[in-house]
């Protein structure tokens, strides 16, 4: 019988899919999925676990990279969650084949680290719900297969947001229609968890949600061009990112709450 092994030290990378933007907490902080796993891992475990999370908002690929790769490494994880890419696919130009050699390259190097179980993540796809979503729904799509064929013949674990259908439907997405909300948060989680053989707590109501309707599609108004759009725009041009001078939301291994 195969059993299901458990881990002690999480550790993730990423920007801010994985930091958690737009599942907001009441005091300001940020949750997500990856909050989620290491819920999910806890539960299943029978010791205490220590997990990081040093993925920040607004990140391309390379200062992922350079900032959070060997920083992880040196906690000493068993298993490390990455996704990348996200934010160079949205810019004017992008080598899909360039941010998947780098991808691969990572892995490459986190699998030199004994004892390190690696999940690699593709995205949830904002696509249907954004202005010029056709583009990034094209290049979503390359980066999503290729990273994926790329790592297939490794001992990688693969984890296909972008091709959840159900995590495309507006009710897993928050009001910037760009970062998924704690619904969306929780399905992610959800596709972690199952594709790495552990339980999801049955609380979370993952299948539930999924099985209540869609609702409407909603409209992109003149006041979410305002709110979020522009906003964005202006720190395109000006070269600022939503990340600038923020540091990773936990930067050490910390018992999980």
């Amino acid at each position: 019988m195969t059993t299901t092994r458990t881990y002690s030290r999480y550790v993730a990378l990423g920007d801010s899919f994985t930091e958690g933007v737009g599942d907001e907490l009441p005091d300001g902080r940020v949750r997500g999925w990856a909050d989620f796993v290491a819920l999910g891992l806890q539960a299943s475990a029978p010791e205490p676990i220590g997990y990081a999370n040093l993925a920040i908002r607004g990140r391309k690929l390379a200062p992922i990279i350079a900032e959070q790769l060997e920083p992880a490494l040196a906690l000493d994880p068993d298993l490390i969650t990455f996704n990348g890419g996200g934010n160079d696919i949205m810019r004017p130009r992008v080598s899909i084949g360039w941010v998947v050699d780098e991808t691969v390259k990572l892995v490459q190097r986190a699998l030199q680290h004994p004892d390190l179980h690696v999940v690699v993540l593709a995205g949830a796809n904002p696509s249907r719900h954004l202005p010029l979503g056709g583009l990034m729904q094209r290049r979503g799509d390359q980066l999503a297969d290729a990273v994926l064929t790329a790592l297939s013949a490794t001992t990688v674990t693969l984890v296909n947001n972008w091709g959840d259908e159900t995590l495309t439907e507006g009710r897993y997405w928050s009001s910037d229609k760009l970062h998924l909300n704690a619904l969306g948060h929780a399905r992610v989680a959800s596709n972690v968890l199952t594709a790495l053989g552990v339980p999801v707590p049955e609380e979370w109501g993952v299948d539930e949600v999924a099985a209540a309707g869609s609702g409407p599609r909603s409209r992109n108004t003149a006041a979410y061009y305002r709110e979020f759009v522009l906003p964005w725009i202006g720190r395109r041009v000006t070269g600022r990112s939503s990340g600038d001078g923020r540091e990773p939301k936990r930067a050490t291994l910390l018992p999980v709450d």
